[in-house]
């Protein structure tokens, strides 16, 4: 949100030097909320609307009589040029990679040039570039110069909307410390790079000073001609104006009547605007927007609540089958069943133990009886 500033000085050139004649009030759309993000979206969207269609030759590429050789020739299948006897010959034609070819995806002149916009997005827009143009810093982080300028937004009373001879809207312009934007205007005239010097445009210039009136007295004919510097009537404010290139803070010069009757063209902030049938000016969702403040301030931490501490312990998981405490919290028979596993364990093993036992025991036996019988044996 711009500084909001109860009144504004209403500066006069008509004499030897500037001087602050009168005070008006501040209009509310210099309060409007700054919003960079939609000023280059709408200005992105508006400069397209100006674009003039063009579009290659429909048969450019296609000017030739080609057929493919097919398959079975170990050649591609693009389209060759027919005849013989020159180099032109069997070369292939049509495609976008061959040479004299159409281009990939030819450009018609039906494509979509123009882009609609939003009514209140652009009246948005133009607010927030508004609203930007009364910030000192925006301006000159902009590159104007606005260092002897005495106060921002510069409005300008006396003779100055009825002037009509060039010589002395820059003596008034020299007197409020403008002229200087003028002359870095001047020096930054050079040759355009590219082809762009053969089309109407051969040279470049910074953006000067735009000048907002109301009534078309005398100095639409007054500064036509000062380089870089723009004229434009309250009612018809532009963004590609107010905003040159998507970005805000352009250095504008105001009459005393246009200033008074932006109230009219925009609204106070409250009411809708007698000139835009039901406009009523965005406002800022916070009148400040330091949060950090306003949750540490005394008024808002005396009724918060006292923070919850965290009681609960996560505990860590275990196997169960692997931890036996942990096995007998889940099933308190566990320990019973293994007691009977193991006395049913070692009674196997005891009877195996009898059971082998026994049988070595009759083995020996038979074995004994069977050497009795067949005699003495010699080695």
């Amino acid at each position: 949100m711009a500084e909001a500033r109860p009144l504004v000085s209403v500066f006069s050139a008509d004499g030897d030097a500037a001087a602050a004649v009168s005070e008006t009030p501040l209009p509310a759309v210099f309060t409007a909320p700054i919003r960079p993000d939609l000023v280059r979206f709408v200005h992105t969207n508006m400069n397209k609307n100006s674009r003039q269609p063009y579009a290659v030759n429909t048969v450019a590429g296609h000017q030739t009589s080609a057929e493919s050789w097919g398959t079975g020739r170990a050649v591609s299948r693009i389209p060759r040029v027919a005849g013989g006897g020159t180099q032109r010959s069997g070369q292939g034609a049509f495609g976008n990679m061959c040479r004299g070819g159409r281009m990939f995806a030819p450009t018609r002149v039906w494509r979509k040039w123009n882009r609609k916009i939003n009514v209140n997005q652009r009246r948005y827009a133009v607010a927030s570039a508004l609203a930007a143009s009364a910030l000192p810093a925006l301006v000159m982080a902009r590159g104007h110069q606005i260092n002897q300028v005495p106060e921002m937004p510069l409005v300008l009373g006396g003779e100055f909307q009825g002037t009509k001879k060039t010589s002395k809207v820059m003596a008034m312009l020299n007197k409020v410390g403008a002229v200087e934007d003028v002359d870095k205007v001047k020096k930054s005239k050079q040759l355009r790079t590219g082809k762009g010097k053969m089309r109407n445009r051969r040279y470049t210039m910074r953006r000067g000073p735009l000048i907002i009136y109301d009534a078309a007295d005398g100095i639409q004919f007054g500064a036509r001609n000062i380089p870089g510097v723009d004229l434009v009537q309250v009612e018809r404010l532009n963004l590609l104006q107010l905003a040159p290139g998507g970005h805000m803070g352009r250095f504008c010069i105001w009459t005393e009547a246009a200033f008074k009757k932006l109230d009219a063209v925009f609204g106070n902030g409250t009411e809708a605007a007698k000139l835009k049938k039901g406009y009523v000016l965005p406002h800022s969702q916070m009148t400040n927007a330091d949060v950090d403040r306003i949750i540490n301030s005394d008024e808002v931490q005396s009724v918060l609540r006292d923070p919850k501490r965290c009681t609960t312990v996560k505990r860590k998981k275990v196997n169960p089958l692997r931890n036996k405490k942990v096995m007998e919290t889940l099933n308190p028979y566990v320990g019973t069943m293994r007691k009977l596993e193991q006395e049913a364990q070692a009674e196997r093993q005891a009877n195996r133990s009898k059971k082998v036992d026994k049988a070595r025991k009759e083995a020996s036996k038979a074995f004994y009886e069977k050497a009795n019988k067949e005699g003495s044996i010699i080695f």
